[in-house]
């Protein structure tokens, strides 16, 4: 049998190896302040994003802890979907927040505005989107039910790094987008993540992420510091940081790979399929199978490595919500991700097509 075709892939060239010795031997590898290699790849990313600011922390769930944490929601709501993975859920959790799931739109996986105006009640807080598989959803809609509603806007773009809305870079329309660099997302590091801001309270906002992604400290003078609130230690280190760096030189040329690769699934599969957008980043690409047990076990017959995302959070059993959400759990059932990353060859995406077509 042929090389397994994985799901996800980072490229990794001597640049990504080169900057990793070069850390390892400066004996440098971490620092709660944020300097070094941290506070150019920020700088980088931000002037990539196009954003006021931007912080890097150490995952994406670091993120959304902490956006989360600027907006007091204890004993409050927040609106989210479940087709998300669970981190999302578990943030609203953290902050003391009780998560309210709402439905899908069935074609793009994104959170639908109409199930977001069901579920605001006086008691909610935060509006919370997710970019799903880097496709951008409906933000001015959803910045409209924010406006109305007098709730906050925060976004999960985990998936979504290198996405346009409206001819923008997803991270400079709300207050706070968070943004995770998993080694299988398009940004990829051993462990990062990072939050974008903009607006009135972008200043205040990165004052207190500096300060909680750090453990709380504040007032750093030498070796003297204070602590002046609760923090957690989610600080990026600098391995991650000079991976970040090179692979952020690399990011638009890596997406404009993917979405060949999505255009090409786009015109040749048969099958009920992600929408091709060329605003989209394409972080995963997902079909409908019914038969989808019996077509994933065929395709790892055929060297074709393929995944779920996701099992919806509010099904799981920490949750258990009795929310009705019928696209949500219709949708979920018959999903697959298939392959889509900048190493796949032309020969190998004629494969996944021939499979797909062929099995599902």
């Amino acid at each position: 049998m042929s090389k397994q075709i994985k799901l996800f892939d980072p490229i990794i060239t001597d640049n990504e190896i080169k900057a990793t010795v070069k850390v390892l031997k400066s004996h440098f590898w971490a620092s709660g302040s944020g300097s070094g290699n941290v506070k150019k790849f920020e700088e980088s990313f931000n002037m990539y994003i196009g954003s006021q600011k931007s912080l890097a922390v150490n995952s994406g769930t670091a993120a959304l802890h902490l956006a989360l944490s600027l907006c007091d929601i204890k004993n409050k709501e927040v609106v989210l979907p479940s087709l998300s993975f669970v981190s999302t859920a578990h943030a609203v959790m953290y902050n003391g927040g009780k998560p309210i799931f709402a439905d899908i739109d069935p074609v793009t996986l994104n959170i639908d505005p109409n199930s977001i105006e069901e579920k605001i009640s006086k008691n909610t807080k935060v509006i919370l989107p997710v970019h799903f598989g880097g496709l951008s959803c409906d933000l001015n809609s959803i910045q409209k039910l924010c406006k109305d509603n007098d709730n906050f806007l925060i976004e999960d773009a985990a998936h979504a790094t290198g996405s346009l809305y409206n001819g923008k870079k997803i991270g400079t329309h709300g207050s706070i987008v968070c943004f995770s660099f998993h080694p299988v997302k398009n940004l990829a590091m051993p462990a990062g993540g990072a939050l974008s801001l903009n607006g009135k309270n972008s200043q205040k906002f990165e004052k207190s992420i500096r300060s909680q992604r750090w453990c709380g400290i504040s007032n750093r003078k030498g070796v003297d510091y204070d602590v002046s609130t609760l923090g957690w230690n989610y600080y990026m280190n600098e391995i991650s940081a000079a991976i970040g760096l090179e692979q952020l030189k690399k990011l638009d040329e890596r997406i404009s790979i993917k979405k060949n690769t999505a255009k090409r699934y786009s015109d040749e599969l048969y099958v009920e399929k992600m929408p091709f957008d060329e605003n989209c980043s394409y972080h995963l690409f997902w079909i409908r199978v019914r038969n989808r047990k019996q077509f994933m076990n065929k395709m790892t017959y055929n060297g074709i490595e393929t995944g779920i995302h996701y099992t919806p959070i509010h099904k799981m059993t920490f949750y258990n919500s009795k929310q009705q959400l019928p696209n949500t759990e219709s949708v979920s059932s018959e999903l697959v991700s298939i392959p889509i990353h900048a190493n796949l060859t032309d020969s190998s995406v004629s494969k996944i097509i021939k499979c797909v077509n062929k099995f599902s």
